[in-house]
């Protein structure tokens, strides 16, 4: 017989079948009538399934009656109605295999609730809770409708490097990477990628439309509830584009995905909604039905200045948008693409304008978040590329192939990137970043 899962079971019509369930006790209690019901959760789904185990069964003294939380099990029964008020389904238990004992006294994640903190010290359980299982289900599915946005453009999905000798925000903040038998491996200094954006041009610049969704890295000292030390990043580039195009294709995205968790994924969202964020639910569906609001760092320094607000950060324009100041834009104006920052505040690879003063580059920032994506237009230009890089201290014989795109049939082009765990935030309302991700990474936290 092949085993159920509990979600597609509770779909399911078919009183009176056999079945078999695999999964892990969430609580057992006893009647005097001779029943232990026993809440079994597979992680298919937020719901647990009763099972109804008899005292007549040949283990129930030695196994049954000694399940606490935690236990795996395959139970194999008959499907039925359940007798109680409102309880949908339940399983009359006719065989039950214990795989795994659980000692009550050491397995902390039962009935009672456990913080969030004390749960990022043990990331290998705390998806058993209700909490982290609908994050993880929420991930995947999230992950999945990037891939289907991209397919539906016609993009091809590039792997790039995660080993790399660039540095493509020009911050320095790397993680090297050694080999075990001692330095030169690779003949120069290698390190962790910040960013796919560098390798992802060039097959932009002959394949069109691309895009790469990776692991990278920052060895960026902050413990905010925003910053990780390891992260995924998804980073499209798109060959004969303008910021105009590149804006479009980067709300798209973000409304495309929350409209395919808002139609695929209502259970775990509801539970987000009613534990997490009040609310939730109106902003997601504002944010997937209304288009974005387009202003320019220049506006966005007016509005600020002109707010009256009593901010930690006095507003001047030059200036790096701050976490607060993100936060008051898109709680007047929900989500907005800022465009036209100052040149001093970006990368080298970002399109300069006619004056100098400014590149054509775009953050999107989005209420309860901030920043999700930056982007921008790349520089097509090949002296004005080389110039800017020699300007920032880089060296151009470091970046040659780069600027061989700008030399051999160079084309406007564009491309941004998306934090995945900033994504995944958005969409739960989970509040620390180290909640959205399976295995969390910031300094001094490797465990």
């Amino acid at each position: 017989m092949k085993a159920l899962k509990i979600k597609d079971l509770l779909a399911s019509a078919d009183l009176g079948i056999q079945v078999e369930i695999r999964g892990w006790v969430r609580t057992r209690r006893d009647s005097k009538g001779g029943f232990s019901f026993i809440e079994l959760n597979d992680g298919s789904c937020l719901k647990n399934l009763q099972i109804i185990a008899s005292q007549e069964l040949e283990n129930y003294s030695s196994t049954v009656s000694r399940l606490y939380a935690g236990c795996s099990l395959v139970v194999l029964g008959k499907l039925v109605q359940s007798q109680g008020s409102g309880q949908g389904l339940e399983v009359q238990a006719e065989r039950i295999i214990l795989l795994g004992d659980c000692p009550p006294e050491e397995y902390i994640i039962g009935k009672q609730r456990v913080n969030f903190e004390t749960l990022r010290e043990m990331p290998h359980l705390r998806t058993r809770t209700n909490t982290f299982g609908a994050v993880m289900r929420l991930r995947s599915h999230l992950a999945l409708a990037i891939h289907q946005y991209f397919k539906n453009l016609g993009f091809l999905y590039i792997h790039t490097p995660i080993i790399t000798a660039n540095d493509c925000e020009g911050a320095g903040e790397q993680f090297k990477v050694e080999a075990t038998s001692g330095p030169g491996f690779f003949g120069k200094q290698v390190y962790l990628t910040v960013s796919g954006q560098l390798e992802a041009e060039p097959y932009a610049c002959s394949l069109g439309d691309v895009y790469t969704f990776g692991p990278t890295f920052r060895a960026e000292n902050s413990h905010t509830t925003r910053h990780l030390s390891e992260f995924w990043m998804v980073e499209p580039e798109m060959a004969f584009a303008d910021a105009s195009q590149n804006q479009q294709v980067a709300e798209g995205l973000i409304r495309f995905v929350i409209q395919s968790a808002l139609e695929q994924c209502q259970e775990d969202l509801d539970f987000f909604e009613q534990r997490i964020e009040k609310g939730l639910l109106l902003k997601l569906q504002k944010i997937a039905s209304n288009s974005f609001k387009r202003l320019s760092y220049s506006e966005a320094i007016e509005i600020l200045k002109s707010s009256k607000q009593n901010f930690v950060y006095p507003v001047s324009w030059g200036m790096d948008l701050q976490s607060e100041h993100e936060k008051f834009l898109t709680e007047q104006l929900g989500a907005v693409i800022v465009t036209d920052y100052p040149a001093s505040l970006k990368p080298f690879y970002m399109k300069l304008s006619a004056d100098g003063r400014t590149v054509g580059a775009m953050d999107i920032l989005v209420p309860g978040v901030g920043e999700l994506v930056g982007g921008s237009v790349r520089e097509e230009n090949f002296e004005t590329l080389k110039t800017r890089m020699e300007n920032q201290g880089i060296h151009a014989e470091s970046l040659k192939w780069y600027l061989d795109l700008r030399r051999f049939g160079t084309v406007p082009h564009a491309g941004f990137g998306m934090g995945f765990e900033r994504l995944v935030q958005l969409v739960s309302g989970m509040a620390n970043i180290r909640d959205v991700i399976p295995y969390p990474r910031v300094p001094g936290k490797l465990d």
